[in-house]
């Protein structure tokens, strides 16, 4: 792609004349040649495809609802993009967990567990749902984000689990865009694993 001058009769056009493209790109404006398409699409790019349609839906959704709108609008603004294009941006990257982090975790009330989430615009909550080897629940809650956009997730324990005791640890976040992640730890209390 190739950045143009325009006379302001066409500056800001955006689509395709002929076989040229033209669109805005942190506010200038780009144009290319239209793609030649020869061979029928794979598996893999009808999957984008349909994918990339559910972003779109969800984009247009977004800029439709007054606490999504409002939730992008300064994170746009600070990339120079819009909100449409940062809703489809972030209903394709897949949010993930890097870590649990159970080393100040020895089963006192108070004691923390330290998730580390990765996505593009942070997820926009984390459940923490702690049990015994044998299913029964322990405790469950809502882990607090360290500094907005930080990815760095503080769980405060609330109920005392004895030492030694091996537990079931399930993590479960989601995004701005609804999509859906979790990770799981099974520890023993009071070893540093």
């Amino acid at each position: 792609m190739t950045e143009v001058n325009l006379n302001e009769t066409v500056n800001g056009y955006r689509g395709s004349i002929g076989r040229l493209v033209f669109k805005r790109y942190k506010g200038r404006t780009i144009v290319g040649r239209k793609p030649i398409i020869t061979k029928a699409p794979t598996e893999g790019q009808l999957a984008q495809r349909e994918r990339f349609k559910q972003a779109v839906a969800f984009a247009k959704s977004a800029v439709a609802n007054p606490v999504l709108n409002a939730f992008y609008a300064p994170i746009a603004r600070d990339r120079d993009i819009s909100i449409y294009s940062l809703a489809v941006g972030d209903f394709l990257h897949r949010p993930s967990f890097q870590y649990v982090d159970l080393i100040a975790y020895k089963g006192r009330v108070g004691d923390t567990i330290e998730i580390k989430a990765l996505d593009d615009i942070g997820l926009a909550d984390v459940d923490v749902e702690l049990v015994t080897q044998e299913g029964a629940p322990i405790e469950s809650g809502k882990a607090v984000e360290e500094g907005r956009g930080s990815g760095k997730w503080i769980y405060t324990a609330t109920a005392p689990v004895a030492l030694g005791t091996r537990i079931f640890i399930e993590v479960r976040g989601i995004d701005h865009a609804r999509t859906k992640i979790q990770i799981s730890a099974n520890p023993v209390v009071g070893e540093d694993e």
